[in-house]
C-alpha cells in the first residue's frame, strides 16, 4: 500500500478534537457565566423566567436577554436555592448532573492513547524485527533498479575481464534472445559469482543490468526467512511472480549462503526447519521456469563451500564465475578507474601504486585510492602525489601512526636492530622481494615497526627453496636481537606465527618435507572469508605421523633460524650502521641505505 493512503491515527484525533471544540463553542457562546450572587440579585429582580437544578450546577433562561444572551450557568451553593426562586416566581424543574462530554472522553481519549502508542512506537519496532505488516508478509522485498538507476555498465568494472567476458553472453541473450538460441543453445538459469570479500560481485551484478537496459530485481538472502513459518517460501513465490511480469529480467541474490546453506540429514526432527522450507522453493522455482522467457537468476556469495548441492548441480545454478583478487595488471585497471574521480599529480604511476599492494581486492583499491585523497586534503596539497599513497597503503596494512607511544630507549634500540635485521637478510635473498620502507614509528594495530616489501611481479608458483627464504626473511628480526643483545624479546610472536604457518604447509600440503615424503597430509577447503574462518583442515595421518609432522616443522623454523643469524652474524658493521640510520631518521628507504638495494652472496661467504 503507498504511503499516502495510509492509516493515520493522528488525523483522526485532529478530526475528533477539532469537532469536540466546534460542539463546546457552539453550545456555550450564547449561556452566560453568573456568580451566585448575581444569580440572586436577578432572581429578586424578577429577571429569571426557569431554572433547573441540578446537584451542583444551576442552568436557567432570562425573561428578556440580558447582555444579548438568554440563557445562565452559575454554580449550585445555597441547598435552599429551591426555595428562594420559588418565592421569586421562577419556575423550577430538577435534574442530575449529566456531563456527557467527560464521560465520552474518559474511555474513548486511553483508548485512543493506547491505539497511538501501538501504531507509533510498537509497530514501527515490530516492522524492523520482522513481525510487522502482516498483511504484506509474503511479499518480496527486493528493490526494483531500472537501467537508469543502476548507473553501472561493464567500463565501471575492472580487473576481471574473464568474468566480464562470461556476463557478455548473458547481455547478448537478454538483449536479443532469438538471435542467441538460433543454434539451440540455452542461457544458464542461474549463474554464481564466487569470490573473495570486496572483488565487485555485486558491482558485476549491477552492471550486467545496467548493459542489458532490463529491470534488475535485488534482495539479500537473509531477506527471505523471518520468524514466521512459510513466509520465506512466500518471498520466493512472489520474487519470481514479480519477475516473471517483469521479463525479461534479471533477478540477483546476494549473500546466497544465508538462504541456500547445505540442508541437514537431521533438520527433519523436532519440527520443520525454515530456512530448508525457502531452500525447497527456491529449487522449485528454479525447475519450473524456462529460461527462454528471459528471467536470469545471479546469485553472489563467499562460501560456496557450505552451498547445498543441489541448488549448484546443472540446470539450477549451472555456471560459476570465480572473481579472484586482481593481478598486478588488474590492479592498475582498477586504479585507473578510480584515480579519474580525484586530482592526482602527474608524478604518480599506476604500475607503482600496483606493485606496493599485492592481494588487495577492488574494494580496498577504491579505499587506498580515497585515503590518499585523505591524506593530500590533510597536508592542504594541491593533488594526490606518490607519497600520499605510499602512506595509505601503510595505514591501510600497519594501521595509523602513533607517535604518543614513547617507546624507552632500550626499546626503541631493540625495535630498531629487529626491523633492520629482517630488511638486511631480504636484501641479501635473491628470492625475496625489494625492501621499500623500513619504519620504527609504533602503529595502531600494536606494530612497533615494520619493514615493508615490494614484490616485482606477481607469482602463482613458489618453490620450495622461495618458501624457504621466506621463512629466513621472517626470523631476520628475532635472529638480529639474539646477534646484537645475545637474547630474545616478545616482539617477533607475528612472525612466528607467519613461520610455523608456512613450514606447517610445506610438511602437510604441499608435500615437501624429506622425511614424510610427497604426501598430502592436511587437506584444505578453499574458503574466501580468510585464514582461520571455517572448518578446520581435515587431518589424515595417525599420532605417530603427527610427531614426525611436529619434528619436520621445528627442523625447518630451527634451519631458517640459523641462515639469518649466520647471514646476520658475517654482516654486524652493515647491521649497525643500519640501525644507527634508522634510530636518527625513524623511517627509511633504500636511498637512505644502500645496502638495502641487495648485495645477495653473504650467505655462501659466511657459511
Amino acid at each position: 500500500m503507498d504511503n499516502k493512503h495510509k492509516f493515520n491515527i493522528g488525523y483522526f484525533l485532529f478530526a475528533f478534537l477539532l469537532l469536540t471544540g466546534f460542539q463546546l463553542w457552539f453550545a456555550y457562546r450564547d449561556v452566560a457565566i453568573l456568580s451566585y450572587s448575581e444569580l440572586m440579585t436577578y432572581a429578586e429582580e424578577g429577571k429569571i423566567a426557569t431554572v433547573t437544578i441540578t446537584e451542583t450546577t444551576v442552568d436557567g433562561t432570562f425573561k428578556a436577554p440580558e447582555n444579548g444572551k438568554n440563557h445562565f450557568l452559575a454554580n449550585r451553593v445555597d441547598p435552599q436555592m429551591a426555595d428562594i426562586f420559588d418565592k421569586a416566581g421562577v419556575k423550577v424543574t430538577g435534574a442530575t448532573d449529566s456531563n456527557w462530554l467527560s464521560t465520552v472522553l474518559s474511555w474513548v481519549v486511553p483508548i485512543l492513547i493506547f491505539f497511538g502508542l501501538w501504531a507509533f512506537l510498537f509497530r514501527g519496532i515490530a516492522e524492523k524485527q520482522g513481525m510487522g505488516g502482516l498483511v504484506n508478509i509474503g511479499k518480496s522485498k527486493a528493490k526494483v533498479f531500472m537501467e537508469r538507476k543502476t548507473g553501472v555498465t561493464f567500463d565501471d568494472v575492472a580487473g576481471v575481464e574473464e568474468a566480464k567476458t562470461e556476463l557478455k553472453e548473458i547481455v547478448s541473450f537478454l538483449k536479443d534472445k532469438d538471435k542467441f538460441g538460433r543454434l539451440g543453445a540455452r542461457i544458464p538459469k542461474g549463474i554464481l559469482l564466487v569470490g573473495p570479500p570486496g572483488t565487485g560481485k555485486t558491482l558485476m551484478a549491477r552492471a550486467v543490468a545496467g548493459e542489458a537496459g532490463v529491470p534488475f530485481f535485488s534482495i539479500s538472502g537473509s531477506e527471505f526467512v523471518e520468524m514466521f513459518v512459510g513466509v520465506g517460501a512466500a518471498r520466493v513465490r512472489d520474487l519470481f511472480q514479480q519477475a516473471r511480469a517483469a521479463a525479461p529480467c534479471i533477478i540477483f541474490i546476494d549473500e546466497l549462503d544465508a538462504l541456500g546453506r547445505a540442508r541437514s540429514p537431521f533438520g527433519g526432527y523436532g519440527g520443520n526447519d525454515e530456512k530448508e522450507q525457502t531452500l525447497n522453493q527456491l529449487l522449485s522455482e528454479l525447475d519450473g521456469f524456462d529460461p527462454r522467457v528471459g528471467i536470469v537468476l545471479l546469485g553472489a556469495t563467499n562460501r560456496p563451500e557450505v552451498l547445498d548441492p543441489a541448488l549448484l548441480r546443472a540446470g539450477r545454478f549451472d555456471r560459476q564465475v570465480v572473481l579472484d583478487r586482481p593481478d598486478k595488471s588488474g590492479r592498475e585497471a582498477i586504479l585507473k578507474v578510480h584515480l579519474a574521480k580525484v586530482e592526482v599529480a602527474k608524478t604518480v604511476r599506476t604500475e607503482e601504486i600496483a606493485a606496493i599492494t599485492p592481494g588487495f581486492s577492488g574494494a580496498d583499491l577504491a579505499n587506498l585510492v580515497n585515503e590518499a585523497a585523505i591524506f593530500a586534503t590533510r597536508r592542504g596539497g594541491n593533488d594526490v602525489t606518490m607519497e600520499d599513497f605510499t602512506q595509505a597503503v601503510e595505514r591501510i596494512v600497519a594501521g595509523s601512526e602513533r607517535r604518543s607511544r614513547l617507546l624507552k630507549p632500550e626499546e626503541r634500540n631493540r625495535v630498531a636492530y629487529h626491523e633492520m635485521g629482517h630488511a638486511l637478510v631480504a636484501a641479501a635473498l635473491k628470492s625475496a622481494d625489494p625492501v621499500h620502507k623500513i619504519s620504527i614509528i609504533p602503529r595502531s594495530i600494536g606494530a612497533l615497526g615494520y619493514t615493508m616489501q615490494r614484490p616485482t611481479e606477481d607469482r602463482f608458483l613458489i618453490t620450495r627453496d622461495e618458501l624457504k627464504d621466506r621463512m629466513v626473511v621472517l626470523l631476520g628480526g628475532r635472529a638480529a636481537e639474539d646477534v646484537v643483545f645475545g637474547e630474545i624479546s616478545t616482539g617477533a610472536s607475528d612472525d612466528l606465527v607467519k613461520v610455523t604457518d608456512i613450514a606447517r604447509q610445506l610438511v602437510t600440503r604441499f608435500g615437501m618435507s624429506e622425511v614424510l615424503g610427497q604426501a598430502v597430509l592436511e587437506q584444505q577447503v578453499q574458503q574466501y572469508l580468510g585464514d582461520g574462518v571455517g572448518m578446520p583442515p581435515r587431518k589424515d595421518y595417525s599420532e605417530a605421523t603427527a610427531r614426525e609432522v611436529d619434528l619436520a616443522v621445528r627442523g625447518l623454523i630451527d634451519e631458517a633460524y640459523q641462515r639469518a643469524k649466520t647471514m646476520l652474524s658475517a654482516r654486524r658493521d652493515d647491521l649497525d650502521a643500519g640501525a644507527k640510520i634508522l634510530l636518527e631518521k625513524e623511517t627509511i628507504t633504500p636511498d637512505d641505505f644502500p645496502l638495502l638495494n641487495g648485495v645477495h652472496g653473504p650467505e655462501k661467504g659466511a657459511g
